[in-house]
């Protein structure tokens, strides 16, 4: 289906007016709870940011202006990029980070190095009306050929054949991401969010927890998990655990992580919506303070104002318009624990985002999967 269909069932009317105000009575409910799904592009980034800066709150607003690290994206790359698409679409590249230390380094996994990596990646592509989005997730163990690439500080770092997909980011952080990822898709990233996990663990805590359930136990002593089947109410710490297992769901690898992290963030938006952020100033308060300290974004994203008016511009996006898949890949049959990406039907997606289209279910079929698509689900 194109991108310029007819607009989807179950959002009739609701994008006509601009969405209300965080103090607008309950006479009506649907057109209230828009605006944490304005915010699906990694739940994380947290429904606060898109109200706060308009209560009044000075204070407050400066407060959580000050929090918020960017990185000039734009500078540090050039003109040595894919071209912009006319068409009214945008691609935002989303970043789970762990630095491995501070904060990080009690969190899962690895010694406390100092170095950063990129455990999650997602490609978000909002259409033209901004009503739908799809999601591609890229696999961290994906096998790609590096380019070279210049970091925040001006370092230049060399190209690199085979390597795995993270190491763009522990080599040149943000700027070499985005590059690395425009250089395998050909697609223009017009922003970036990156979330490290520390920030990610307080944000569910500041909602109180998010409901799943899980059709099999989980438990996996590397990431601090081990579930029941059954319903749960994950802590943040719980969430961290799940949304980083690779050994205790499927057949073992990323690919498996990247499902339970789908499942996820479908189940954390369900939990925004009905935890009654927009009407606990406090809790209002906490999510957007949490938020914007744990969230690094592109120049062009770098204050409240810029993220409220970016979310605000996404509020017709509900989670039945956006669908979520995997880069498409297949094992290396070299290494089970890597991926290579199937160019072919990567092509595909591509291609399909390029022309702001569907992206077609011949893309996935008969890729790579995980074997972990049904463990989880919202509670």
């Amino acid at each position: 289906m194109s991108a310029e269909s007819t607009p989807e069932p179950g959002i009739p009317g609701e994008t006509a007016a601009a969405g209300p105000s965080p103090r607008a009575k309950g006479h009506r409910r649907k057109p209230r709870e828009k605006r944490p799904k304005s915010l699906m592009i990694m739940a994380w980034t947290a429904a606060g940011i898109v109200v706060l800066g308009g209560t009044g709150a000075g204070f407050l607003y400066f407060k959580l202006n000050g929090n918020i690290n960017s990185v000039d994206i734009d500078q540090v790359l050039g003109t040595d990029r894919p071209e912009k698409v006319d068409n009214g679409s945008e691609n935002i590249l989303v970043l789970g980070s762990d630095t491995r230390s501070g904060s990080n380094q009690d969190l899962g996994g690895g010694a406390d190095d100092g170095s950063a990596r990129s455990d999650t990646a997602m490609i978000v592509h909002v259409y033209k009306g901004h009503k739908k989005a799809s999601v591609v997730s890229i696999p961290r163990d994906t096998l790609i050929d590096r380019p070279e690439c210049t970091d925040a500080d001006g370092g230049t770092h060399d190209a690199a054949n085979g390597v795995m997909f993270n190491s763009a980011y522990s080599t040149g952080g943000a700027a070499c991401a985005v590059k690395t990822v425009e250089s395998i898709t050909d697609l223009r990233m017009d922003h970036y969010l990156e979330v490290d996990f520390s920030g990610f663990q307080k944000l569910v805590d500041d909602l109180g927890g998010v409901d799943i359930t899980t059709t099999e136990d989980i438990k996996d002593p590397d990431s601090h998990l081990d579930l029941k089947a059954g319903t749960h109410t994950l802590t943040g710490e719980q969430a961290l655990g799940l949304v980083r297992t690779r050994h205790g769901v499927g057949d073992g690898s990323d690919l498996g992580r990247i499902q339970l992290q789908q499942a996820f963030i479908k189940a954390l938006i369900n939990q925004v919506k009905e935890v009654g952020v927009f009407t606990n100033p406090k809790k209002l308060y906490d999510l957007a303070d949490t938020a914007t300290s744990t969230v690094t974004t592109d120049s062009d994203l770098d204050s409240v104002n810029k993220l409220m008016s970016f979310a605000g511009g996404l509020k017709g996006i509900s989670p039945s318009n956006m669908t979520m898949v995997t880069m498409p890949v297949q094992y290396d049959a070299a290494d089970r624990n890597r991926v290579l990406v199937d160019e072919k039907k990567a092509k595909l997606v591509w291609k399909a985002l390029q022309k702001d289209q569907a992206i077609p279910k011949a893309a996935t079929e008969g890729t790579a999967t995980g074997q972990a698509k049904d463990v989880v689900s919202a509670g």
